[in-house]
């Protein structure tokens, strides 16, 4: 039965990098300095009726480091595109010129710096939390294999070692996320 454990860990990693993926995601989404289209990626406009991506509507663009340009494909959504930005927690006002949109990133305060650094550690805890609850489910299938007799103590303990060296990979993974998060935050 050591496909079965076999198949609890790569599960397990494969839950894990997912979780990795997603928070890596988020923390691109707090805003720097620096203009990015990785920033509008939580964004939904209500396009006829229904709230589709910013992305599948718009084509973004940063022609200056803390200038971004969104070009809707169809030019009647750029009013409904510039409601999308101002309800968001971006804290920037978008301005028009009825063809594009444009988002002028200011420099950020050392207050906002601090702010930003502080949510980027929230986020990064809630992905160590994630990838945390992968292995405590991944052990509790391996208790129960033990349990069920299709696993030795030996190999519960080898499968549990495997289990915490990639919990172990994964949130050092998350932890480099964030230091680079960090880095790019206090960057002037």
């Amino acid at each position: 039965m050591a496909e079965d454990r076999e198949e609890v860990l790569r599960e397990a990693a494969g839950k894990m990098k997912k979780a990795v993926s997603v928070n890596r995601e988020d923390l691109s989404s707090i805003r720097s300095g620096r203009a990015s289209p990785s920033l509008l990626n939580r964004i939904s406009v209500e396009y006829y009726g229904s709230q589709v991506p910013l992305n599948q509507v718009a084509n973004m663009s940063v022609p200056e480091p803390r200038l971004l340009v969104i070009a809707p494909y169809d030019p009647n959504s750029v009013a409904a595109i510039e409601k999308a930005l101002q309800a968001s927690d971006l804290g920037i006002m978008p301005s028009n010129d009825g063809q594009v949109v444009r988002l002028a990133f200011p420099q950020l305060t050392e207050d906002r710096r601090k702010e930003l650094i502080k949510l980027a550690h929230t986020r990064a805890e809630e992905g160590r939390i994630a990838v945390r609850g992968v292995r405590r489910h991944a052990k509790q299938d391996l208790e129960r294999m033990k349990k069920d007799g299709s696993l030795s103590q030996d190999e519960e303990r080898a499968a549990e070692n495997r289990l915490q060296k990639l919990t172990d990979e994964n949130v050092a993974e998350v932890d480099a996320n964030l230091k680079h998060k960090e880095e790019e935050l206090s960057e002037v």
